[in-house]
């Protein structure tokens, strides 16, 4: 395969990166290049937010897949259409189990308790504004696929990504606040009911991403490891790994620790299951992966 991937320089993506040219298929980057990216990769540099750049970067470039990694808002979803619908067969759109933001169930949520169909896009909205995104993440990312879910003719997945979890360049710190709360013996605040949530190892959701590029399906994928893991789950395997001992505060209002839940909106993989993609169970791999992230063994 000829594959696009639009960001892919850090995390998941370049580990995308790597799964891909390992396989034998021709890869091409395009960030905004304040990074390099792996040898064997194309570099393009454009800033996607820009149509005419984007134009220009590409070219006369046709792909077989386009793996799109920062796809945020549905203005974004717009621009990446009307560019790259002429030149790719198959968009991959990485997404967020925050599109169900608004969901709370205790059972695991389905694909078509949002269907991108039915979401109402404001293009209008103050998208550009990193404040407003980044308090509008699942809604943006809402708009973003039901921009690509209005082309029919527009073959795209939208991979709804759980809580990714692993490795040494994990760049979000949340494991980071767990490990040192446990050392200093300050307390983990959590809601009164605290729910688990579905996960996904760093190592598998890449994975996912690769097979999703080299299949058919269309529409919205959930992708997370079999079994939820509550706070206190991931709490103990860090005690496991760096001694001391959690203590748990409950509040009922004001801030709480990562991870931590006042609803339920645990994720059901069976779609991806059926397509033919096999998950882990994530007490598999948990361990590894916080040892990855607060490096220890």
């Amino acid at each position: 395969m000829n594959v696009l991937i639009i960001g892919g320089n850090r995390y998941v993506g370049k580990r995308l990166t790597s799964r891909l040219l390992e396989s034998g298929h021709a890869v091409t980057i395009l960030n905004r290049g304040s990074s390099g990216v792996p040898k064997g990769a194309d570099h393009l540099i454009a800033d996607r937010n820009d149509e005419a750049a984007l134009e220009s970067a590409l070219g006369d470039r046709v792909f077989d897949v386009v793996v799109d990694q920062v796809c945020y808002t549905p203005r974004q979803a717009a621009i990446t259409r009307r560019v790259l619908g002429p030149r790719t067969r198959r968009y991959v759109m990485t997404s967020t189990v925050e599109v169900y933001e608004y969901e709370n169930t205790p059972e695991p949520v389905r694909e078509e308790a949002v269907d991108p169909r039915t979401v109402t896009v404001d293009l209008d909205l103050p998208w550009d504004e990193p404040e407003f995104l980044d308090a509008h993440y699942g809604e943006g990312k809402r708009q973003a696929e039901a921009v690509f879910a209005a082309a029919p003719a527009f073959p795209y997945a939208a991979v709804r990504v759980a809580h990714v979890l692993g490795g040494e360049d994990d760049f979000t710190g949340r494991v980071g606040h767990y490990a040192d709360r446990i050392r200093a013996g300050e307390p983990v605040c959590v809601p009164a009911e605290n729910h688990p949530a579905t996960y996904v190892y760093v190592e598998e959701i890449a994975e996912f991403l690769a097979w999703a590029a080299g299949a058919s399906f269309t529409g919205p994928v959930n992708a997370h490891s079999h079994g939820p893991l509550t706070t206190a789950d991931i709490c103990a395997e860090i005690e496991r790994r760096i001694g001391g001992r959690t203590v748990f505060r409950e509040v009922e209002v004001g801030a709480v620790s990562p991870f931590s839940f006042a609803r339920s909106y645990g994720m059901d993989n069976s779609r991806a299951t059926a397509l033919g993609f096999s998950f882990r169970r994530s007490t598999e791999w948990l361990g590894q992966a916080l040892a990855e992230t607060l490096g220890v063994r």
